[in-house]
This record gives structure tokens, C-alpha cells and sequence, in this order.
């Protein structure tokens, strides 16, 4: 069983910053790609950044500038570093991971964050 486990959310004044953290647990082959989603209210939910297993990174353009993904294949371990935060920033954010589990690929979830942008 493959798990994601989220910390790092909160509250935090606008300009502020955050950074949020993902760590997978279980057992499988390899990573394809790991990420991040947001849901805002009455939104649907947005890919706001991926990391690709070569490395290669994706951002949504209303983070690019200003939100930085990064992992660390030690521990498996992905981050979210979330600067210049504004308020429509507030969402819960949810990690994700594309895993091989010899033969197949799955995409398992994070339980989600709260992140909320306010003065």
C-alpha cells in the first residue's frame, strides 16, 4: 500500500510565504512523477506543479514566478514552497504521485491541506 502524507498548510497573511510537504510510504517500483493540486472554493481542482522523474518541472502559470517544486529522491519526500502568496491562493492542496507497481501505474493522493491567504 502506497501512502502521501501532507503537512506544511496553514494560515498566512498575503506576500507571505509557506512551503508544504509530501511524503510517500510503501512499497513500489518507481516514481513516474509527483505533484501538486488545489481546490480552491467553488473551484475545481488545478494541477498547480509537477516533477517529473527526469526532473523536469511544470507550473501553472498563475504560480510560475513564485511557487518552486522540488523532492528529494532520498526519502521520497516532495515540497511545495509557495512565495508572494496571494489570497486567491486559498485552497486545499493536494499531493499526488504517478507510482509503478510492477507492471502497472498508479496514481495514488495525499489527504489535502488547507492553505488560506488573509489579513
Amino acid at each position: 500500500q502506497v501512502q502521501l502524507v501532507e503537512s506544511g498548510g496553514g494560515l498566512v497573511q498575503p506576500g507571505g510565504s509557506l512551503r508544504l510537504s509530501c511524503a510517500i510510504s510503501g512499497s513500489f517500483s518507481s516514481i513516474t512523477a509527483m505533484g501538486w493540486y488545489r481546490q480552491g472554493p467553488g473551484k475545481q481542482r488545478e494541477l498547480v506543479a509537477t516533477i517529473y522523474s527526469d526532473d523536469k518541472l511544470k507550473y501553472a502559470d498563475s504560480v510560475k514566478g513564485r511557487f518552486t517544486i522540488s523532492r528529494d529522491k532520498a526519502d521520497n519526500t516532495l515540497y511545495l514552497q509557495m512565495n508572494s502568496l496571494k489570497p486567491e491562493d486559498t485552497a486545499v492542496y493536494y499531493c499526488y504521485a504517478d507510482v509503478v507497481v510492477f507492471p502497472r501505474q498508479y496514481t495514488y493522493w495525499g489527504q489535502g491541506t488547507q492553505v488560506t491567504v488573509s489579513s
